[in-house]
């Protein structure tokens, strides 16, 4: 496959959006369910 049909700018926001969106979610689980789930597991 070719790589420059990818080198758009277009793509490249696409692929930067979708990875902050990962992030996101990642963080967010971790905030609203791991640290409640140790803390209630610890006691």
């Amino acid at each position: 496959m070719d790589s420059t049909r990818f080198d758009h700018p277009a793509f490249r926001a696409a692929a930067g959006t979708l990875a902050g969106y990962g992030i996101v979610l990642v963080v967010m689980t971790v905030l609203l369910f791991l640290i409640p789930y140790a803390v209630f597991a610890a006691f």
